[in-house]
């Protein structure tokens, strides 16, 4: 009972954080059309949509930084410092964009601010996610590995879904009118709850799990001198993770309004449902990770988006609630696949002494390259070809940069 009841406290500590931080770039990714209006007005829709995406990109693009910052933090002082000092982080800026007057209030000096929040956020980011990857797995009972690391992506997960089912919420309850006028900065001031309450927790229930090893003078720094080949594969094998999320739950919403017409509404109803779905189906993979292999689950998914993602994206792209919710539930099968196995796979990948920083570089540098981008570069491919369906080759090429990538890989040793 006192086992279970620490692997409990463990799991609260370590998936608060992402909620915290995956919710509030799911609001930015929903509301981008109005946010982009707001913040960066032009004669054209698209061009809007797409400086407010360029934005959401930036933001990721801060996430290799974060990581130098987190990682010297999580390897050199403990990873409980790095994961409390990143939800302040994220929490603040959250807050603030909810409250930051718009264009036509304080013209060029209204997105210089966002884009300065949205690169602290960025920061945050680039150090909560994999030091809260390493803090779980370090703590997680030996034949349940993947299933506990998983935990990190549920986390994730669950505070984009958070921010949908609250932006469909709002979506529903207001005018389009309201929500354009001001009804989108609600979801960001609801965000100082979740900070503040994800700064409790790892203020007063986190256990440190940093080896009590001697600890290196500039991870970091040794990190690229031993590891960068193990940072590169990780970075290589996160193509299809990346390019695949945010494409099928963060653009998509978006995607179905501009090109199947379908309203903002309906598709952030939809993208509740499969992602809730989805937090059932990534402890299931999990499971079937730790009896199988977390290398040939994630190898079986990225043959799987390689050969569907056309076909799936077809599917969503028609004026059927039932069409759409069964292509991106086809999606979401897929990516929990990798959800529920590449979390464990990395931290296996590297000893302990340079864990935080390695993964962090290494995973960061590919979500801030592919993550952030994928929104804006699927609204290019779409606003230069005229096909909507263009999208589905990009996550196909993604597809298979990370079954190459994955092929060079042995089976992690490092499992302590």
């Amino acid at each position: 009972m006192r086992e279970a009841n620490t692997n409990r406290r463990t799991i609260i500590a370590g998936v608060v954080g992402n909620v915290m931080e995956w919710y509030d770039f799911a609001i930015y990714g929903y509301f981008a059309p109005i946010i982009g209006a707001h913040f960066f007005p032009s004669d054209d829709a698209s061009t809007s949509v797409i400086a407010a995406f360029g934005v959401f990109a930036a933001g990721f693009l801060m996430r290799p930084f974060g990581s130098l910052v987190f990682g010297h933090i999580g390897d050199k002082i403990g990873r409980k410092a790095a994961l409390t000092f990143s939800v302040i982080l994220m929490a603040i800026p959250t807050f603030l964009i909810g409250v930051l007057p718009d264009y036509l209030a304080i013209g060029i000096a209204a997105p210089a601010l966002l884009v300065a929040m949205r690169l602290l956020q960025g920061l945050s980011v680039g150090g909560e996610y994999t030091t809260s990857i390493v803090f779980l797995v370090e703590r997680a009972p030996a034949k349940r590995r993947a299933l506990t690391g998983c935990w990190s992506i549920w986390g994730a997960v669950a505070g984009i879904l958070l921010g949908s089912a609250i932006g469909a919420l709002i979506s529903n309850l207001l005018t389009p009118e309201e929500v354009s006028a001001w009804g989108w900065r609600i979801p960001f001031l609801l965000g100082i709850v979740i900070g503040v309450s994800g700064l409790y927790i790892r203020r007063h229930v986190m256990e440190e799990t940093t080896p009590k090893e001697k600890r290196p003078k500039s991870p970091v720094v040794e990190a690229f001198r031993t590891e960068w080949r193990t940072m590169l594969q990780i970075a290589g094998f996160n193509v299809v993770n990346a390019v695949g999320f945010y494409m099928v739950f963060v653009y998509a919403v978006t995607w179905l309004k501009e090109t199947a017409h379908v309203t903002t509404a309906r598709a952030l109803d939809i993208n509740s449902l499969n992602m809730f779905l989805m937090l059932l189906m990534i402890p299931l993979a999990a499971m079937i990770a730790d009896r199988f292999g977390r290398k040939i689950m994630l190898m079986s998914a990225m043959i799987g988006i390689l050969l569907l993602s056309y076909p799936l994206l077809w599917l969503m792209h028609h004026d059927s609630d039932g069409m759409i919710f069964l292509g991106q539930l086809g999606f979401a099968f897929l990516i929990s696949m990798i959800f529920g196995s590449y979390p464990t796979m990395m931290v296996d990948m590297v000893a302990p002494r340079l864990r935080v920083s390695t993964i962090s570089i290494g995973y960061n540098l590919c979500l801030g390259i592919f993550g952030g981008t994928t929104p804006m570069v699927a609204a290019y491919l779409i606003a230069r070809t005229h096909v909507d369906l263009s999208p589905a080759f990009y996550l196909m090429g993604a597809a298979i940069v990370s079954l190459l990538v994955l092929k060079t890989i042995k089976e992690p040793i490092h499992s302590d």
